[in-house]
């Protein structure tokens, strides 16, 4: 066969950077590392009150778009109230299994002698 067949396109540079990239091909940094390394001097106390400031923003934001929504707020449609509303009981579900696996790990430490 001869190479005259296969067009010769140069697709490297017509791929376009992303936020998501790892930064390989391109000169940008990626935006998942740069979010796991800033994080390294972070104490345990520091993470966890993160995680339950987090939680207790997810819990409160329904009712905070339902009070928008009553109030007439054209930007919050009730579908936006039944997303948050999902999104609060998943993180719910899992805050609660955590507590349940962080319970049983420290009981199990507990029953270790010594």
């Amino acid at each position: 066969m001869s190479s005259s067949y296969f067009p010769n396109y140069d697709l490297g540079s017509r791929i376009s950077g992303t936020k998501l990239d790892t930064g390989v091909n391109f000169n940008m940094p990626a935006a998942r590392l740069d979010n796991i390394e800033k994080s390294g001097n972070a104490s345990f106390k520091d993470v966890l009150s993160g995680l339950v400031d987090n939680l207790n923003e997810q819990v409160n934001a329904p009712d905070n778009l339902l009070k928008d929504a009553m109030q007439g707020n054209k930007n919050v449609d009730i579908h936006d109230v039944m997303i948050a509303m999902s999104k609060s009981e998943i993180s719910v579900n899992v805050a609660t299994q955590i507590v349940g696996k962080v319970i049983n790990a420290y009981d199990r430490v507990m029953q270790i002698s010594i």
